[in-house]
């Protein structure tokens, strides 16, 4: 599968992977998809509801507990292996059940499989003035996360993981958070499996910055709203196929399927 992305991307994204940082709300930790459609980015940001907690001192846990807990990740890592997106109760159950908890073992994981080799891991806040700055040693779950690593002989690289709510309740327009995404150089964005919350207006903030203060948007149905697309002015480009939407999610798009009908869009 990570070809067909990657091969995708090149043919059709070049011009956005050239941009230094990518945005990819409501990711939680996947890193895979992120890497593979911008491979040339400096700079990640991903973020979820999925806690973010420093890993154990390994010479403290025993054999059984290393044992189970690489287990549980290799369950959590099992729905995006097979579906190519997390089962987010499914993934914060499996974690939490074992000694490696949050999205660290999952990102490391990801980064170790993809060639990476890590230099340092910081837990990291968010100021008032949307700069990201150390946060200390926590004991429980941290506000986010910075990883600095190299893929192969290439420079340095850094991944960030933010515990953010992206509703209209603890995200607000001009906040700390966008205000941190937004320095980054207003940076592309990815949107995948994020299970038509942008349809709902509680989620208007976040929908409205993908729209306007991003350099462009890549994303499924899923993301923001087919209406909202056409009627920001941007450019638009289909492609795939779209049939509807799958049973368990209420948000069908007649629209969008007329667009891919008609191919006449945006």
């Amino acid at each position: 599968r990570g070809q067909r992305v990657r091969s995708w991307a090149a043919s059709n994204i070049r011009d956005l992977q050239g941009h230094r940082a990518l945005f990819y709300p409501f990711s939680g930790p996947d890193y895979l998809f992120a890497h593979d459609l911008f491979p040339h980015a400096e700079t990640y940001i991903l973020c979820g509801l999925e806690p973010a907690e420093p890993l154990p001192d390994l010479q403290t846990l025993s054999q059984g507990e290393i044992s189970a807990g690489l287990d549980n990740l290799r369950t959590a890592l099992s729905s995006i292996m097979q579906a190519g997106y997390f089962v987010t109760v499914d993934m914060r159950r499996d974690l939490q059940a074992s000694r490696f908890r949050g999205v660290l073992p999952i990102l490391l994981a990801f980064l170790a499989r993809t060639g990476a080799t890590v230099d340092s891991v910081d837990i990291m806040r968010i100021d008032g003035s949307g700069n990201a700055v150390l946060a200390g040693a926590s004991r429980g779950s941290a506000p986010g996360l910075m990883i600095r690593y190299r893929n192969g002989f290439g420079g340095m690289k850094r991944l960030f993981y933010f515990r953010q709510d992206l509703s209209n309740s603890g995200t607000r327009p001009g906040g700390p958070f966008l205000t941190f995404v937004a320095k980054q150089g207003y940076p592309p964005a990815l949107v995948k499996s994020a299970s038509y919350l942008m349809h709902n207006d509680s989620f208007s903030t976040i929908r409205n910055y993908l729209v306007r203060s991003t350099s462009g948007l890549v994303q499924d149905p899923s993301g923001v709203p087919w209406r909202t697309l056409v009627s920001s002015g941007l450019s638009l480009s289909l492609y795939g196929n779209y049939q509807g939407t799958i049973g368990i999610f209420s948000q069908q798009q007649p629209d969008l399927r007329a667009a891919y009908q008609s191919g006449s869009y945006g």
